[in-house]
């Protein structure tokens, strides 16, 4: 557990100018629906290269690796945007990437992924992905780059708690997804280094719940399958590293059913005119939903983290509904 006593170091995480500075915007919007003098910001996450915060992590990895393990290339497991990332990674170093998917990930972030010349290998079932992930590593020396698990993925992430505390001058909360607990154990540790007093609140989907199971059981938890349209969400089990700096620095979970993500996506269009992945709607599903009375008065940060869907497949997950009723 003493990983995540550790402090942020910001020098070795990543090159300034090779990930964007993603902005804040004031959601309105939001507030007026809300109807509670709560004051919401979204940190614009989804507009970093690759359409997601993965980039910031792959590139952490990357840069810290030695000519031998360059020349022999990175492997990586992923439903599609870490795969993204890592294939982008690679591609800025001058490496070669050789990266398993799921086969049920989304057609956009395949086709994203192989534009940036990565290989993939195609599987049915995570668990699997990983076994051969792992097999690739051993019998072609590739260095696995985890999706969420380590210290340059926390320091990498946790620039963005950084940057949030240097955008926004005073906030009480803020709501952030977890999949494996790479993103908000690095931005959990940041924040709370720079501003102690505020909470920060992880949310999972109902069918991806290992966060949950992990902090219930005091260890690092697994589910058997992952149940949630939000697939970037869906990591298979939770790991040391990552859950010793959620337990350090998480002051609350909260859970998300499907039909809560399918509405924050079309509140989010209808809204802010932003159509997002179910994993990105995650945290204003958790706002309007567990946390509405809670953070009511508060000043709140959504961390909106990805935005990698094709239209037809967003089109066939959200819900558009009246928002004179809401």
């Amino acid at each position: 557990m003493e990983s995540g006593c550790k402090q942020l170091n910001t020098r070795k995480s990543i090159k300034i100018e090779e990930v964007v500075r993603t902005p804040v915007l004031r959601c309105m919007a939001l507030e007026d629906l809300l109807d509670s003098d709560t004051r919401v910001f979204a940190k614009l996450e989804f507009l970093q290269h690759t359409g997601t915060f993965k980039a910031r992590g792959a590139l952490a990895i990357l840069r810290g690796l030695d000519d031998q393990q360059l020349a022999a290339g990175v492997t990586a497991v992923s439903a599609g945007n870490h795969a993204i990332a890592t294939a982008f990674a690679a591609k800025a170093v001058g490496t070669s990437a050789k990266i398993v998917m799921i086969s049920t990930a989304n057609p956009a972030r395949i086709e994203a992924c192989q534009t940036y010349g990565a290989e993939l290998v195609m599987v049915d079932d995570i668990h699997a992905a990983f076994d051969i992930a792992d097999r690739i590593r051993e019998e072609e020396g590739r260095f696995m780059v985890h999706p969420f698990e380590g210290p340059e993925i926390a320091n990498g992430t946790g620039t963005l708690g950084l940057e949030i505390c240097d955008q926004i001058a005073h906030f009480d909360a803020i709501v952030v997804p977890i999949g494996g607990g790479g993103l908000i154990g690095g931005i959990s540790r940041a924040i709370k280094q720079q501003r102690p007093g505020c909470q920060v609140i992880g949310v999972e989907p109902e069918g991806a719940d290992s966060m949950h199971r992990s902090f219930a059981a005091n260890e690092p938890k697994s589910i058997d399958k992952v149940r949630t349209i939000a697939d970037s969400l869906g990591a298979p089990f939770a790991m040391p590293y990552s859950f010793a700096l959620c337990k350090q620095y998480i002051d609350k979970l909260v859970l998300v059913d499907d039909m809560q993500l399918r509405r924050a996506m079309g509140l989010l269009v209808q809204t802010m005119k932003l159509s997002v992945e179910a994993a990105c709607a995650a945290s204003t599903a958790a706002l309007f939903g567990p946390l509405r009375e809670e953070l009511r008065g508060k000043t709140v940060v959504l961390l909106f983290c990805g935005s990698n869907i094709d239209w037809a497949t967003f089109s066939g997950q959200a819900i558009f509904e009246d928002l004179d009723a809401a």
